[in-house]
């Protein structure tokens, strides 16, 4: 009987104050959505970093000719072949090394040709005028410090770059998008929480009279609390449901068809739907709770009758 009773008060304050209920599960739905998607962009740039960093080479570029008439880093002119050979023999020493490749200067200008064939510079540039270049694959990414001390300034060496410099930029602007995604959905939570706490307490004042009654008569404190807290619970949860369904089409439109990102972007890791299937629990449980919190210490002091 007890139950029933909670559950029909349930049913009347959600019809009752209708417009606000609606505009707690929009809140609630855009904000964990918001939620949601910082979680996955968070996935996401790590998946890039795990897959992309695994294949960025350190470049060790040699002196040519052309260099040491305008390259002061190569003015005591182009490497010789026994500076070659003395690189690759350091290189080979380096605990931090797995594996090194030579790119001749011909073999630099074929792939050169192979991706900016289109350039006008393409057709001015001659072999010779391409650098030789080791190329080195680092057991770990985060010590291209070590060669560049080892090599750079070193005799018959141009400049030593490292590919990971150039991904650095474009992760801090991935994460620089997720923090401002986050700092939207924060506003949004606090939002959600003030039409929560709103809503709650005009449901509350306008049952002020059954809920004195019940005080009167001996009722506990958690069962006058018990509609009003699930409620907003109910209505968060239903937020909750339509947040998940958000993130559920945006992955499904947005990588695997609609736009069809995973087929367009091909060097792009993108992340499985295993991490989606796995925020979605978290995202129900912060829609069930957060407003049962917020309506719990909402009602406090209407339970003073």
């Amino acid at each position: 009987m007890r139950a029933q009773f909670v559950l029909s008060e349930i049913g009347v304050g959600l019809r009752r104050n209708l417009t606000m209920t609606f505009a707690v599960v929009v809140s609630v739905a855009l904000s964990l959505a918001l939620f949601g998607g910082s979680l996955l962009m968070s996935d996401q740039v790590s998946t890039m970093k795990g897959y992309w960093y695994d294949k960025v080479n350190v470049s060790i570029f040699l002196c040519n000719k052309s260099d040491a008439e305008s390259d002061p880093n190569c003015a005591k002119g182009a490497v010789t072949a026994e500076q070659k050979d003395q690189i690759k023999s350091d290189l080979g020493k380096m605990s931090v090394v797995d594996k090194i490749a030579y790119e001749s200067a011909d073999q630099a200008y074929k792939h050169y040709k192979e991706q900016f064939g289109d350039s006008p510079l393409a057709s001015s540039l001659t072999p010779d005028q391409m650098q030789e270049s080791y190329r080195i694959k680092l057991k770990d990414p985060e010590k291209y410090q070590v060669i560049a001390t080892a090599f750079d300034g070193r005799d018959g060496v141009q400049s030593v770059q490292d590919q990971k410099g150039i991904l650095d930029n474009l992760f801090g602007l991935l994460n620089g998008m997720n923090w401002a995604a986050r700092a939207v959905m924060a506003m949004m939570l606090v939002v959600a929480l003030m039409l929560i706490v709103n809503t709650v307490r005009v449901s509350a004042f306008s049952r002020r009279r059954e809920t004195g009654i019940m005080r009167l008569v001996g009722a506990s404190g958690f069962y006058i609390q018990a509609p009003f807290i699930m409620e907003a619970a109910v209505a968060g949860l239903i937020g909750g449901g339509v947040a998940c369904g958000f993130l559920v089409v945006a992955r499904y439109f947005i990588i695997d068809h609609g736009l069809a990102l995973s087929e367009k972007l091909n060097l792009i890791n993108f992340i499985g739907w295993d991490a989606v299937l796995t925020k979605l629990p978290l995202i129900l449980a912060t829609s069930l709770l957060m407003p049962a919190l917020a309506a719990f210490f909402a009602l406090r002091k209407y339970l003073k009758v």
